[in-house]
């Protein structure tokens, strides 16, 4: 059976993908198991995913791991997903290294329990040298918090006269983002079959395509991941303009 891989074009890679990482918890309950054992479940995707974003040289994947909402979770599960965070920045350190992946984190850092925030910090240090997958992680995130905090970071420099509130455009508002320097997503992928962005990079995801999978998150694969492309590779993006025009450029 020839692999989706093969009907990738290599020359038409989206540079940036994103994805809200969703159904653990009902893989769980089907399986007859607590929410979890469906976070445990979850960790093996998230490594293939990343392989396979790196094995055809993608330069940006952003996973949601964890929304500022999640803290409201029963406290058995925040901290159990706390706990398997640990354990992955541990498993997986030397593996970002070997594949010269970079680790970056968005969000509120600041909430994250001292030992999470300790060994994300210190892997974010150890591959800052890395080329080659920017793998970022938006933990403690979510889209209203990170525009607030903008919003904010502008008032305070306007009223520090570092910035004339007369220039304010886009490009100012993007450089107070946690996503600065960071290319909006071309692809957002969403598994479990929920029809929403759930506060998940609402400036950034404008005019990204958007790709919504039945499958939950534990049975998302390498296969899934190159379907998602395939897809995607098969629309017309064309940013407000006409079909016209995306053929005369």
């Amino acid at each position: 059976m020839i692999s989706l891989r093969e009907k990738i074009n290599m020359n038409n890679l989206p540079v940036h993908i994103a994805i809200i990482m969703d159904g653990n918890g009902r893989w769980a309950a089907r399986h007859g198991h607590d929410r979890v054992f469906g976070h445990q479940k979850g960790v093996e995707p998230v490594r293939n995913v990343v392989e396979a974003a790196a094995e055809l040289g993608i330069r940006y994947l952003t996973l949601y791991a964890f929304s500022t909402e999640n803290w409201e979770r029963p406290g058995k599960e925040v901290s159990a997903l706390m706990g398997l965070m640990v354990q992955s920045l541990n498993n997986e350190r030397d593996n970002l290294l070997k594949n010269k992946i970079k680790l970056v984190a968005i969000g509120d850092l600041d909430r994250l329990e001292d030992e999470v925030r300790s060994k994300l910090l210190d892997t974010i240090n150890i591959t800052s040298g890395s080329t080659g997958l920017n793998l970022i992680l938006a933990l403690s995130y979510s889209s209203r918090w990170e525009i607030m905090e903008a919003v904010k970071k502008i008032a305070g420099d306007v009223k520090a006269g570092v910035l004339d509130a007369g220039i304010i455009n886009e490009d100012e508002f993007e450089k107070r983002l946690t996503t600065r320097g960071i290319p909006d997503p071309d692809l957002m992928i969403r598994t479990g079959g929920e029809l929403r962005i759930s506060n998940f990079l609402l400036w950034q995801l404008a005019y990204t395509e958007l790709y919504f999978t039945e499958i939950l998150w534990p049975d998302f694969g390498k296969e899934d991941f190159y379907g998602a492309i395939v897809d995607f590779q098969n629309r017309e993006r064309r940013f407000g303009k006409t079909s016209e025009q995306i053929l005369e450029n």
